[in-house]
């Protein structure tokens, strides 16, 4: 690996999440709501007293004041105060994330773990009944949206079966093997949920990548010298495949630290996603520029770390 490519890569990076990091908090600044509104039906709370809370997290400074005070604040590991429940946003996030990293993680794990292979098999199998099953399935899966398929899923097995609890309880503590098994089982239903949706696009994207080395030059030389099939895929094929997918994969895996948005929703798992939907509804600012800032950092990083990747996996790449 270039070390001054790298370098170079990460200083370009700075300037895009200062950009980034000014939008957000544009955006979430001038965006129309009111993080006291709920206060302005209080009569125990006077405007004196609304004022002063106001000037005491810093909403009556100018715009920029207030940017440079958030980055500055940011950038020592503080993320500031909720407006509505008074604690800060790093305590928030920290309670949340353990559920999002269980649920979203493992669900990503498993889609890329099947994905990938699936998808190869598609591709060396076309035109076969095995690529058929596979695509018409990925079709499935993609064509559905979480919320209609994690209806269907608490229908089935949580009302009609009774296999699965359809409620994630955020109070579940895991001590012994009883609590352990109670977690896994009240897993399952997001998780396969999450799975199945991420497992065929990135199917479909895997296969095609697939589809498109098969018919190339170097492939056929392969061949022509006797090389046994499984290498021919394992050392050329793929290596040269995988690198748009670790492009799709890079951008899908900040999602493992924001949350899946909807099926949290759907399942009520205490995850960053639930947080941050209630956060928008109830305008607290401080928690929405946070999560949002955190997903763009991680965007950017993944995507650095996949560049990285590309070398390893096509010699041919040169980092200048």
């Amino acid at each position: 690996m270039n070390v001054a490519y790298f370098l170079r890569r990460l200083g370009a990076a700075l300037p895009t999440l200062v950009a980034i990091s000014v939008v957000i908090f544009a955006i979430l600044a001038l965006a129309p709501g009111d993080p006291f509104g709920e206060f302005a039906t209080n009569g125990a709370l006077s405007p004196e007293v609304r004022d002063r809370l106001r000037e005491s997290l810093g909403l009556n400074d100018p715009l920029p004041v207030r940017y440079l005070k958030w980055a500055t604040a940011f950038l020592r590991g503080d993320m500031g105060y909720s407006f509505v429940s008074r604690v800060p946003v790093a305590e928030l996030i920290a309670q949340r994330l353990p559920a999002t990293l269980a649920v979203v993680g493992i669900a990503y794990g498993l889609s890329v773990a099947i994905a990938v292979p699936l998808g190869t098999l598609s591709a060396l199998k076309r035109h076969t009944w095995i690529d058929r099953a596979i695509t018409t399935i990925s079709f499935i899966g993609f064509s559905l949206p979480t919320f209609f398929t994690g209806i269907l899923a608490i229908l089935l097995f949580s009302v009609k079966l009774r296999w699965l609890p359809f409620i994630y309880d955020s109070t579940l503590e895991v001590r012994d093997l009883g609590s352990l098994w109670a977690q896994i089982r009240q897993s399952i239903l997001p998780i396969g949920v999450l799975t199945a949706f991420q497992c065929a696009s990135l199917l479909r994207f895997t296969r095609a990548a697939v589809l498109e080395q098969l018919s190339r030059d170097y492939v056929r030389t392969a061949r022509a010298k006797g090389l046994l099939p499984w290498t021919i895929v394992n050392r050329h094929i793929l290596r040269n495949a995988l690198i748009p997918v670790v492009t799709l994969v890079a951008l899908d895996v900040p999602t493992v630290l924001t949350g899946a948005l909807v099926t949290e929703q759907v399942f009520r798992v205490p995850g960053i996603g639930s947080l941050l939907i209630d956060s928008i509804q109830r305008s607290d600012t401080p928690v929405v520029m946070a999560i949002a800032f955190i997903y763009a950092i991680a965007i950017v990083l993944f995507n650095l770390l996949a560049d990285l990747v590309y070398g390893w996996l096509d010699p041919r790449v040169q980092y200048r």
